[in-house]
């Protein structure tokens, strides 16, 4: 967010403004609108440079686009029941950004645009949890690759076992 922006914001708190309010019209997280505020004094006492003033974010709008699409994606498979881990998310995400680059270049028409990535990485996905709280319900690995035909053999192969030798169950 630009400066001004967060200075917008803040006035608007002091208003009477509440944070949820703020945080839905900037379209930020809660955590995000109180890391603000709370460095209010900082930000107000801030004066940039000019040529610093005219970058509004570092992140282009298709990530901001790609992370909003991708957290609808992880509750609609929450809600489904499906298992979803770090690695489906982060491939995802890729996927997703992938599609929105192309359809950008396809809106605007350019046929060579300037090579631009994402990689899902650990740190771009600690970041992406912070901001969405979504490590409250994301599966661990190990819940998401249980092997159930695995288990049923054991099952099996255990009633044998008690059955051939004569154990009590």
């Amino acid at each position: 967010m630009m400066i001004e922006v967060k200075r917008e914001s803040i006035e608007k708190y002091e208003s009477g403004v509440q944070v949820s309010e703020l945080a839905h019209h900037y379209q930020r997280s809660l955590l995000t609108i109180c890391t603000i505020l709370k460095q209010k004094d900082a930000i107000n006492s801030t004066k940039p440079l000019k040529s610093l003033a005219i970058l509004s974010k570092l992140r282009s709008d298709v990530n901001d686009e790609m992370e909003r699409l991708l957290l609808l994606w992880i509750k609609e498979q929450q809600l489904v029941g499906d298992s979803v881990t770090e690695a489906i998310i982060c491939e995802k995400a890729s996927a997703i950004y992938e599609d929105l680059k192309q359809r950008e270049a396809g809106e605007s028409g350019e046929t060579s645009t300037p090579v631009e990535t994402f990689k899902g990485s650990c740190g771009w996905f600690d970041n992406f949890k912070k901001q969405t709280s979504i490590h409250l319900f994301v599966k661990h690995e190990k819940v998401a690759s249980s092997d159930v035909k695995a288990s049923e053999e054991y099952v099996e192969r255990c009633a044998s076992l008690v059955a051939e030798e004569g154990y009590i169950a």
